[in-house]
């Protein structure tokens, strides 16, 4: 219980995220798939589960697969539990997510070092907070040190990099999925 794979599929919010990626009106996949605009509607808010012959419709006016959309798709819990011993024994360092699935939320936890030399830039916000030990963190030509408990916001599109200073160090990372459109370009300066 509480484990998405026991769930079906929403595949609707998948084809809605995609509709809008491209910008289209219910209206013009419709035309395109010769789907009415009341059934798209209704599997968009997943009171409708379309057939496999209608799902590859509208992944064909969606510019897509109904592979990818099935993908794309939420599973239909609203809960889910990711337990720790779940953890992979693997030697550090390691990353696992925290959640599962294609949601608008994205976090993960890293446990010892990574490379310290890659820079990283997210389209949207993250917040790092530090579970376990002590980071070093080059954000926008400053360091920063955190500490256990410690958290850092990064608006994104910032430009940062992090490194462990103490071993068994645990980052978790919350950022808003790439897939979502939650901050517009901001100029530089």
């Amino acid at each position: 219980m509480g484990d998405h794979k026991e769930q079906p599929l929403r595949v609707g919010a998948a084809v809605r995220r995609r509709r809008r990626a491209l910008n289209l009106t219910l209206a013009v996949v419709a035309g395109r798939s010769g789907l009415s605009v009341p059934f798209l509607s209704q599997v968009e808010n997943d009171r409708a589960r379309p057939s496999q012959s209608s799902l590859e419709k509208v992944a064909d006016a969606l510019r897509t697969t109904a592979v990818e959309l099935l993908a794309a798709a939420d599973p239909a819990c609203s809960v889910d539990v990711v337990r720790a011993d779940t953890i992979d024994p693997a030697p550090e360092p390691r990353t696992r997510s925290l959640v599962r699935g294609h949601h608008q939320m994205h976090a993960s936890e890293y446990t010892g070092d990574h490379d310290a030399g890659r820079e990283l830039q997210h389209r949207n916000d993250q917040l790092m907070y530090v579970a376990d030990g002590a980071v070093e963190i080059e954000a926008e030509g400053r360091a920063y040190r955190l500490g256990r408990g410690d958290t850092l916001y990064l608006t994104g599109g910032v430009r940062h990099r992090w490194r462990a200073t103490v071993p068994e160090t645990r980052i978790v990372v919350v950022a808003v999925a790439e897939h979502i459109e939650a901050v517009r370009d901001r100029p530089r300066r």
